[in-house]
């Protein structure tokens, strides 16, 4: 069963499931599909996405690829079977808690999570997960957006939080490299992707 919390984020993307793609559209479409494609493309092995929402970046994974995807909301999981089924991949798609993996230890190639950290009510206690469910020579791939090391960005962050959390259950002024550090996971790639530093991406390993 899950907690207060976590049910209030599943509830929330059940509501949202319907149009949760309309509201990143033109994200998607400068920015966001162009950072899946370089990320997923080149993967090969056991994958688990984290938090695989709708399923947008299962068009992106390679051929040689066995995908699992967990999300807590089981809408969200009904929108990306339906993705997954104009596929021709191996992919599993499960109900699960980012904070509690049904999964043994050191049992994936590659852990992914885009745009996930964010919404997780205990993000440590998900990246703990993360780092036991990965094989030791095995890689954590995230592309989060997060706080400015800018000052006056990271005000607008801060200003706008409440804003965001009460609609869409977004964090955008998270610390998540210094999450991601709490966990034990060890940051070998830390880039810049868009609007100043807000949109990063980092590589980590056991």
């Amino acid at each position: 069963m899950y907690n207060k919390n976590t049910l209030k984020v599943q509830k929330r993307y059940n509501r949202f499931s319907f149009f949760y793609d309309y509201l990143e559209y033109l994200l998607e479409k400068i920015l966001f599909t162009k950072l899946r494609k370089e990320t997923l493309g080149n993967l090969n092995g056991n994958i688990l996405e984290i938090g695989v929402g709708t399923g947008k970046n299962l068009l992106f994974y390679g051929s040689k690829t066995n995908i699992t995807g967990v999300d807590i909301s089981p809408k969200m999981l009904n929108k990306a079977r339906q993705r997954a089924g104009k596929l021709n991949k191996k992919i599993n798609l499960l109900e699960m808690d980012a904070q509690d993996l049904k999964f043994k230890d050191n049992s994936f190639d590659y852990v992914i999570g885009t745009f996930i950290l964010c919404s997780i009510p205990e993000p440590i206690k998900a990246l703990k997960e993360i780092k036991r469910v990965v094989k030791p020579t095995g890689k954590i791939i995230f592309i989060e957006h997060v706080l400015s090391k800018n000052k006056f960005i990271a005000f607008l962050e801060w200003l706008h939080n409440p804003i965001t959390v009460w609609l869409l259950g977004l964090n955008v002024n998270r610390d998540t490299r210094k999450n991601i550090l709490e966990s034990g996971i060890h940051i070998t790639r830390d880039e810049n992707l868009a609007f100043f530093d807000v949109f990063r991406r980092f590589t980590g390993v056991k």
